[in-house]
């Protein structure tokens, strides 16, 4: 089964995916950090039970993964495809994840609460994201009592995941915003909505590629429809004014603007040395030229793939070893030329 990266999504020139996660945890149990590890193996046991129970399709779909049995390079690559948040692929924890064959359901367990349940689509998809996380949720609320509190809502380790306990985000590719200096307006705006706007990794992290993750901060006294129509609404809006700048710039100058894409290709297809960061630039404009026809022989999702397969974790899973930094570097370079090759 093909993974939600290289698939095709609604809006996805702008919007790279559509990510929904539920806060959960169980009645019975303290939070994970309080728990004895006999009680946090017995969470693992009882989610696993609940979702696969009279559930054939979903113990088919789903692969539970125990960290005390991963190796740091295979955590780190759980991390690099947003699978899992680095703090559960560090934990001392007895710790898991199920994670489905095409990597858009992950079940997080013993994180900072009991159960992270998170939905990964390509595109601009949060209702489907949405939808696909209550399901689960529902499924593991037949046979497990929440934490719930009648007047507050959904009990959680951190006091701002209290209430709904729903994150919801869309990754987004802003170039145009960036180059004119329009993003710095836009940052400042969705503070002011109370929006988190993030890297390529979230919080604490660089919006390097020009990837910028918008996700809710309040998860109390709105419903869970009411926040996923609130980034919809701002994505929207932000989706069109990337598209009108991004034709502005074409306009203003276009042989250097499809001179500045074409460079990045030739670096990027003959480059023997590349850091990450250069790399993510590069590939920046390939998914820019792609977008507005400068370039035709590749697709978003070529990028979309390429931008996951160049991270540290997953480089050293493809040559097969661990690298230090300057042969990462060129290891690189060598895997981007093998798939602009391929072209």
């Amino acid at each position: 089964m093909s993974k939600w990266y290289i698939d095709a999504g609604p809006d996805s020139d702008i919007v790279v995916s559509s990510r929904v996660r539920l806060a959960r945890n169980f009645e019975e149990y303290p939070f994970p950090q309080r728990s004895s590890t006999e009680d946090q193996q017995k969470i693992i046991d009882e989610t696993c039970h609940a979702l696969f129970t009279g559930n054939p399709e979903l113990e088919r779909r789903l692969t539970l993964i125990l960290f005390k049995e991963l190796q740091p390079i295979q955590r780190q690559v759980l991390v690099e495809k947003h699978l899992v948040s680095k703090e559960l692929a560090e934990s001392s924890l007895e710790t898991g994840a199920l994670i489905s064959d095409d990597e858009q359901i992950s079940i997080m367990i013993n994180e900072e609460d009991h159960l992270r349940i998170q939905c990964l689509t390509a595109g601009m998809q949060l209702d489907k994201a949405f939808a696909l996380c209550n399901s689960i949720d529902d499924t593991i609320a037949e046979k497990i009592d929440y934490a719930f509190h009648d007047k507050i809502g959904y009990l959680t380790s951190c006091p701002t995941n209290v209430g709904t306990a729903i994150r919801v985000s869309i990754m987004l590719h802003l170039p145009a915003l960036t180059m004119t200096g329009y993003i710095r307006a836009f940052l400042e705006s969705c503070g002011k909505l109370g929006l988190a706007v993030r890297g390529l990794y979230g919080e604490n992290t660089e919006a390097y590629g020009n990837m910028y993750q918008l996700s809710n901060q309040v998860t109390l006294g709105k419903s869970e429809k009411d926040i996923v129509d609130s980034i919809k609404s701002i994505g929207y809006q932000i989706i069109e004014q990337e598209r009108l700048l991004r034709q502005e710039l074409l306009k203003k100058n276009a042989r250097k603007f499809e001179d500045r894409i074409m460079r990045s290709y030739g670096i990027l297809k003959f480059s023997r040395i590349l850091t990450s960061e250069e790399a993510l630039k590069r590939l920046s404009d390939i998914r820019l030229g792609i977008n507005l026809g400068i370039i035709k022989d590749m697709t978003e999702m070529d990028v979309n793939e390429m931008i996951l397969n160049i991270q540290p974790g997953n480089l050293q899973q493809y040559a097969g070893k661990l690298l230090n930094p300057d042969n990462r570097d060129s290891v690189r370079a060598e895997y981007v030329r093998n798939k602009m090759g391929e072209k």
